[in-house]
């Protein structure tokens, strides 16, 4: 290497980041793309492992998000999808679908009135474009511009773009903040980062894989429901991921038979012939979550905690990589990182 650039190169900041899902690696993914050395140590033996990323249903959704939380959600998550189409060309832009039965079409009205981009459809709408759901449903609203992928194929992308950048991501490697010698730490350790960040609470979601080959669907589709918000993801090859359960409890156990059986009566209203599929995994997990349900920044000397995502893993971490490196770069210039960083 000429000495020019041997010498810019040692003067870029070391930057440690500790946790590999995905605020970790979308964090990574961020600062190397800055020019900033990056490493990535992740306590779990491999990718995925403890994760609630890995339990992900990766819907891109923030418009239909907006029925159901705060504005700024959609207004921070629309950019992922393309950050997304970026790193990982998987993913898949063919909208959402919302669907209720007949006798609940005021639900659909309410989703409607508090969101935006969408159009209505009638019977023949649905059905061209979804046409195993042809004659099963009378309305709904089409989402077009939103998107959606499967995240542990996203995640193994992350981490191969990154070791093509030769970011090393170290697994097994169970380290505290305070421990890692870097010219900066990134905390994007989730729930274990409780003893830094006290006012974080878990949130259970359940879910469910399964497996048919006597239904088709080219994009994710959410059933409105009284108490709990479900949806169906195609993840190819007849697979299907039925979510999520969002229950404030911190309990780590199997999916419960009442949660098991709300989500496959989901899939079943959908269609019948999900009564046929095979069940090939269920799981549950807790997702970070702040007081207030949405992402944030703290710093703690050279820490950046970067926790709280929530239910908006995929759709929010690219928000909150890109405020991770913006606040490393102006730490580098001795500029102050506010408290929370909103866009």
């Amino acid at each position: 290497m000429p000495a020019k650039e041997r010498e810019s190169a040692l003067d870029r900041p070391v930057v440690t980041i500790i946790g590999a899902g995905v605020a970790g690696l979308a964090c990574a993914t961020e600062l190397a793309a800055r020019g900033v050395a990056v490493e990535v140590l992740e306590r779990a033996a491999h990718l995925g492992e403890g994760a609630c990323s890995w339990m992900a249903g990766g819907m891109l959704a923030p418009w239909c998000e907006r029925a159901t939380t705060d504005e700024i959600v959609a207004r921070l998550g629309e950019p992922s999808i393309d950050w997304w189409r970026q790193h990982f060309p998987g993913t898949v832009s063919k909208g959402s679908l919302v669907l209720t039965p007949p006798r609940d079409a005021a639900d659909l009205t309410r989703f409607a009135s508090r969101t935006e981009r969408h159009e209505w459809l009638d019977a023949d709408g649905i059905a061209a474009l979804e046409p195993d759901l042809a004659g099963r449903f009378r309305r709904a609203l089409f989402f077009a511009d939103e998107a959606h992928l499967e995240p542990r194929q996203a995640l193994a992308a992350l981490a191969a773009g990154l070791a093509a950048r030769g970011v090393p991501i170290r697994f097994g490697v169970d380290v505290k903040p305070s421990e890692a010698r870097s010219d900066f730490v990134v905390d994007c350790r989730g729930l274990a980062a409780r003893d830094e960040l006290p006012d974080l609470r878990g949130v259970r979601g359940e879910m469910i894989v399964v497996r048919t080959s006597d239904v088709s669907l080219a994009r994710p589709v959410r059933m409105l429901h009284p108490r709990i918000p479900l949806y169906i993801v195609p993840r190819g090859d007849g697979i299907f991921m039925i979510g999520a359960t969002m229950i404030e409890s911190e309990e780590r156990r199997a999916v419960s038979v009442r949660s098991a059986i709300e989500l496959l009566n989901a899939a079943y209203t959908l269609h019948p012939a999900f009564g046929e599929a095979e069940i090939v995994e269920l799981g549950a997990d807790l997702r970070p979550t702040f007081p207030d349900n949405l992402p944030c920044i703290r710093r703690k000397g050279r820490v950046l905690h970067a926790n709280g995502l929530f239910r908006h893993g995929f759709l929010l971490a690219p928000w909150l990589a890109r405020q991770v490196a913006d606040a490393v770069l102006l730490e580098t210039r001795d500029a102050d990182i506010p408290e929370r960083r909103h866009a």
